[in-house]
């Protein structure tokens, strides 16, 4: 019998091989028996972190969860109430009686109440440190048997690390990074490094994800990932900017309150002309193919490509392709 234990998950997983020879197993096919178990290991926790359906099922019963604990909240309240109210009206008691005993009910009450309002936060809340640990944690269960060494910039006091984040955001911005970091390994070769940092300020969670890869990385996979649509529902957004031969970093900002109210389109602001260098540049183009599919001269696309990110008020050409893709711009108007 050979048992094969990983931990490339959270709660561990082992392997029991029953065999018919009572041989020893070379050591070295044993190192090899356990990488490949590993691997398969650390497969399915990437698929159970990538947010499918199963995340979905368990989200909703999270929220039912925490619709009873509220609903319990409201009842408590009322009984408490309900409570000191009988004893104020009980005229059988004296004052020292009465008042002895609508202390300890409230006593009681208060614990009781407190109890369940720190099993809502648990539910609603979670520190911003406290989330970027477990994501950092399932990022490297699932990294190390892949050999790809992972970078953590782990938030301190100044980048929000006590601040608390509501559980939706929290879950969204742990289900995209991981998404993001599959897509990179799966799409591209040669990724070695991996660094993931999180930072937030009064409005936003903004998450950095970048490889030491090939840099050809494409929008279109994270696209086929779902990671814009799943940073949808709370306003969030990505930006890529893919460098060939220097890597790729992924920028996600995901909004700390409700969707803001809907904006102007702010590719109003661009010309014809440069609105169809701007539908190329989300198509993630070079100049020089942008130049021939245009007919204009490479010179020319780099004056417009400045004036794109000066009128859109963006710094790279990756969050200038975000825009494009959230207004709809992959196609001349």
């Amino acid at each position: 019998m050979v048992a094969l234990a990983s931990d490339a998950t959270e709660q561990g997983a082992l392997l029991v091989l029953v065999r018919t020879e009572d041989t020893a197993v070379p050591e070295e096919h044993l190192a090899a028996a356990l990488e490949l178990w590993d691997l398969v290991t650390a497969h399915r926790e990437g698929l159970r972190n990538e947010a499918a359906p199963e995340w979905l099922a368990l989200s909703r019963a999270a929220a039912a969860a925490r619709a009873v604990a509220i609903s319990d909240l409201g009842d408590a309240h009322g009984s408490a109430l309900t409570a000191l109210l009988g004893v104020l009206r009980d005229r059988s008691l004296g004052d020292g009686d009465a008042r002895t005993r609508a202390i300890d009910l409230a006593v009681t009450a208060l614990a009781h109440l407190r109890s369940r309002a720190e099993l809502d936060h648990a539910m609603a809340e979670e520190r911003v440190g406290t989330a970027f640990d477990r994501l950092g944690a399932s990022l490297t269960r699932v990294l190390r048997p892949r050999g790809v060494q992972l970078e953590l910039g782990r938030p301190g006091a100044e980048e929000g690390a006590d601040r608390v984040l509501p559980a939706d955001v929290a879950a969204t911005a742990r289900a995209v990074v991981r998404a993001v970091v599959h897509t990179m390994l799966d799409d591209q070769r040669q990724v070695r490094r991996i660094h993931v940092g999180w930072k937030i300020d009064a409005a936003e969670l903004r998450a950095t994800v970048r490889d030491d890869g090939p840099g050809a990385l494409s929008r279109a996979a994270l696209d086929s990932r779902r990671v814009a649509e799943r940073l949808a529902p709370l306003g969030g957004q990505l930006a890529v900017d893919a460098v060939p031969g220097w890597g790729t970093a992924v920028t996600i900002h995901v909004s700390l309150g409700p969707p803001d109210t809907p904006r102007e389109d702010p590719l109003t602001v661009l010309g014809a002309r440069e609105l169809e260098v701007l539908a190329q540049l989300a198509l993630g183009r070079r100049n020089r193919d942008i130049a021939g599919e245009l007919h204009i001269s490479e010179s020319t696309v780099k004056f417009h490509v400045a004036n794109i990110l000066e009128k859109l008020g963006v710094t790279s050409r990756g969050e200038a392709a975000a825009l494009a893709h959230e207004w709809g711009a992959t196609a001349p108007r």
